[in-house]
């Protein structure tokens, strides 16, 4: 089932609260706190609620999956803030990847 238009608008308009939230007082804004703490402490966090959000799915917890999963999303949209990227820049490397078998995109990819 596709989601409504204006739904797949939301992670634009969250990412667009974060960025304004930039500069706001650390003491009232959590974006603004986790903006101050810098980019590892973004990621740390990030990385929690992804943990949390993969420990919920595992126990089928499908209220509190819905809820870990808009944090994981929270928390990386702050990160792609923090680090200068926008949300244009990933879907138009979601764009890319579309018809492409998962496999063969890893393949594509330079080695490190």
């Amino acid at each position: 089932m596709a989601a409504p238009a204006g739904d797949l608008e939301v992670l634009d308009r969250l990412f667009r609260a974060i960025e304004d939230r930039r500069g706001a007082d650390p003491e009232t804004s959590r974006t603004a706190r986790l903006f101050s703490q810098g980019p590892k402490k973004i990621a740390q966090k990030l990385g929690e609620e992804a943990v949390e959000a993969a420990l919920e799915g595992v126990l089928g917890n499908r209220e509190k999956l819905v809820a870990e999963s808009a944090d994981v999303l929270y928390h990386l949209l702050v990160l792609w803030a923090q680090c200068g990227v926008k949300p244009e820049d990933v879907w138009a490397e979601l764009r890319r990847r579309e018809g492409i078998s998962g496999i063969a995109e890893k393949q594509s990819r330079p080695r490190a």
